[in-house]
Parts: C-alpha cells; structure tokens; sequence
C-alpha cells in the first residue's frame, strides 16, 4: 500500500481500523522522499521520519505535516532559507504548531522557500531552488514552493505555507494542489517571522479540499498572543461544506480576465464555469475597479513593512556574524554592513531598500500613505461586491508554471506573477486555490474562489462540490 499518496482523511481511517501504524506512514514517506527528493528539492533540510513525541489524541493524531520554513518549532532549525539567519534554532512554537501539536499532528521537516518570503518562484532560498514536480525544469510558484511541491509530490500529507500576496496560493496553482489564504487575524501569526505583518497569513496546503479544511478547523482561532488575531469561534468548516451549492451567486470580475491571461487557463476557467453552472450556481460579471492599482499599492506596503521587520537582523541576536577583516568605520557600524551583505540575497535587499526608500522622510507622504488609501479603496470594492453576490471567482495565476530562470533577471516580470493573488491581502479577505484542469503540456491550473472577510465556509463549500464532480485533484505528477 502507497500510503505517502493518501489523504489526511485517507490515512485517520487506515489508523482508526489498525491497518497500519504512524511508522508505516513515516516509512512510506521516506521511500518516497529518497525516491524524488534530488529531482524536487522541496525540503529545506532533510525532514523527519521517525515517530516524534505527539500526542494520543485528536483529529490528527499521527498524521505526519510539513511546515515552511518561516514557522517555528521549538528545538529545529528555522532559518526563512536566508544565511543571515543560519543556525538558528528556534526557542518556542508558533501558535500553528502548538494546535497541530495538541491535534495530535507530527511535525515532520520544514519545506524551501524564497527568501523570508520575497518570490513567487521559489528561486531566491539560500539553498537552491525548488522544482516543479510535473515538469522539473519549471517552477513550483513561490514563495511557499516548497509547501506546494512537497505535497504534490507525495513526498508529504500536508504542509502550512505562509501568504502575503500569493505565496499559498500560486504554488498551489503550479503544482495542482488545494491551497487556503484565509481572513486576516482567523489564523494567529505568534511565531510566523514576519515579511509584511499586515499581510501576512498561515495557511494549509493539501491533496483535496476536504484536508484542506480540516487542517485550517486545527490551525485557526483567538490567539491572544497576536494582537491582530480575531476573537471569533471558529466553524466545523469539514461538515459546512457538504451543504448544496444550488443558488449561490458567483461574481466574475472584468478586470481578472483581460489581455495577458494565457489563453489555456482562460480556458480550463471557463470549463469550470461551465461545471458550476450544472451545479445550480449562478454567475455574473462584476466590477473590481481598484484592481489596476494592487500590484504597486503591494509592493510600496509589503516593501515597507519588510524593511522594518527585517531591521533586527543585524548580526547581534540571530543567526550569522560577520566581521570585516578592516575598516575604517566604527566595529559595530561595520559588523552590521558586513552581516547584512553576506547574510541577505538580492531579492531580499532589493525589497529592504525599496521599503526604506518609501518610508523616508519626504517619500512617505508620495507613497505610502497614498499606497494606504488606495488599498482602503480595493478593500471597497470587495465590499461592494459581496453586498450581492457570495463569492468570487478568479484565475490564480496568468499562467501555469514558467521556466526556472524565465524571470529572475526580470524582477517586474516576476512581481506580476501574483497579478490575481494579491488584492485578496490587501483586502484581508479569504481565498483558495484548487484545481481546474490542464494544459495541453501537461501543467496544472489553479482557479481562485474569494469570499468575503470570513467566509471561508462557502468558499470551502463550492470547491468541495465543484472538485466532486471533477478529476483533477486525483491525478499525480509522474516523477
């Protein structure tokens, strides 16, 4: 039995009746791991597989989860695959963690990822690049790449990504698994290493739409430790999305599918389109005005906030040190420029000077606080649009997975790779991304369901009855 393909859901039934223990899904996994690992590189160092300490109880119990590696866990390397963080080991749990932990979850490794965030290809970690496990000359979408790919290529059951403009989703697109960015504050970010605190959110990563929502039933509510965190209950969102979908109104903006929309994904959303509608759900076109706008509002605020979280690391509490043979400057003056100019690569300077730039003084008038107003105003649209319809539906890429290196000399380029993904934090709403098909070479698509700032029960609901009726969440890369 294969068990590194099964489901969460799968899985919790085999261990329930005794056919086969957590070990044998550690091995299962191992097998696989050894198998494609040197193809894929989705890990960020070699995972776990033995039976770490857990808990003999709960909805997860012995289900091994994969976590990026801007998550801490308490006693492993959590590096954001930066040098400048190095040899770092975490001294607590991020809350996440904590409630996999008490779900009974093991945490099994930490998967690659840009950068401290700062990629949609999964090409800027220190340690090399991740690989799309349906065409390993491609890319797996960033910058939770490794998330994505881990999952798709059985090498893991589960994973957590982490979302700022499309760091779930996108991934979750190129490698043709379930991907959830939900509300801002629904999940706490206690021990996620900031990127852009007001965009940032933890998500699941999964094989189908129903893991997907029992995993964020485990990792969401109040955390009184993150002071954006929602005081709110959270839903049994796995019995929720069994209910009919007959009669849900579903926007399609203008602005979503317009000229550099490749035409094969245009198509697969179509087709889906299609499918809902024999489902009983109704459509209609809608305006999102601001959209236009998303890409540079995202880059002046997460720029910002970047460079302001990024400042602590100077070399004096975390990770690496170095020290220049000479200079003329002050020792500590110099320290910091020589550990920042080994320790960060060029997306992740390249983003603190661009937050610097915007923030300083005569800029921040220009730029940010007209980049604030603006988001205000995308936030507005969303607004305006779930007053008359439950959801929305999206691409969530312009294009399936582009080549390794297709962009990376081309920043801008690669900036508009997350053109569909990024309105949704700026709005703080939720969305998710699961399959809808596939190219003619093979290349899954993704298509994006948002919903109103939590409602992530109905978007849940229409993905699970759509991937139902649909085959694309049961077919496997052929590493």
């Amino acid at each position: 039995m294969n068990l590194s393909s099964q489901t969460i859901t799968e899985l919790k039934e085999g261990l329930k009746k005794g056919s086969f223990r957590t070990a044998d899904i550690l091995a299962s996994l191992k097998t696989r791991y050894e198998s494609v690992e040197e193809k894929v590189r989705s890990f960020a160092r070699a995972p776990f597989f033995q039976e770490r300490e857990f808990r003999p109880s709960g909805c997860l119990e012995g289900i091994p989860i994969v976590i990026k590696d801007n998550i801490c866990s308490e006693g492993d390397l959590t590096e954001c695959c930066s040098k400048v963080l190095s040899g770092f080991v975490s001294p607590y749990n991020a809350t996440v963690v904590e409630h996999l932990r008490e779900a009974g979850a093991l945490i099994m490794g930490k998967a690659n990822m840009d950068e401290f965030a700062f990629g949609s290809s999964c090409e800027t970690s220190c340690f090399y690049p991740t690989r799309n496990p349906w065409d390993t000359s491609r890319v797996p979408g960033g910058s939770s790449g490794g998330s994505a790919a881990c999952v798709a290529a059985d090498e893991a059951v589960a994973s957590l990504g982490s979302d700022t403009g499309g760091s779930i989703r996108q991934p979750a697109a190129l490698c043709g698994v379930v991907g959830m960015k939900p509300t801002y504050g629904r999940v706490s970010r206690y021990g996620l290493i900031a990127f852009a605190s007001s965009l940032d959110q933890i998500g699941p990563l999964t094989k189908d739409v129903r893991d997907n929502a029992l995993l964020l039933s485990v990792i969401a509510g109040f955390d009184k430790r993150d002071s954006t965190s929602a005081p709110l209950p959270v839903p049994d969102y796995g019995k929720e999305m069994e209910a009919d979908i007959r009669g849900m109104k579903i926007g399609i903006p203008r602005e979503y599918f317009v000229e550099g929309l490749d035409p094969e994904v245009r198509s697969c959303l179509a087709e889906a389109r299609a499918r809902l509608e024999s489902l009983g759900v109704t459509f209609g076109e809608v305006n999102l005005p601001h959209t236009p706008y998303a890409v540079s509002v995202y880059y002046i605020v997460a720029t910002a906030e970047a460079s302001s979280n990024l400042a602590r690391f100077d070399g004096v509490q975390y990770g690496l040190r170095a020290t220049p043979a000479s200079s003329l400057e002050p020792p500590l003056i110099a320290m910091y420029k020589e550990t920042r100019d080994k320790g960060f690569g060029a997306e992740a300077k390249r983003r603190m000077i661009l937050g610097t730039y915007v923030l300083s003084s005569g800029y921040y008038d220009a730029y940010y606080l007209r980049a604030s107003k603006a988001r205000r105003l995308i936030k507005e649209d969303f607004d305006s649009v779930f007053k008359e319809y439950d959801l929305i539906l999206t691409p969530t890429s312009p294009t399936p997975a582009f080549k390794l290196g297709e962009k990376t000399e081309d920043p801008l380029s690669m900036y508009l790779s997350d053109i569909y993904t990024i309105s949704a934090n700026l709005a703080g709403v939720p969305a998710l991304s699961l399959p809808c098909g596939f190219t003619k070479a093979g290349l899954p698509v993704g298509m994006q369901v948002i919903g109103p700032s939590f409602g992530e029960s109905d978007i849940y609901r229409l993905a699970y009855q759509y991937e139902q009726k649909t085959p694309w969440h049961k077919m496997k890369p052929q590493l």
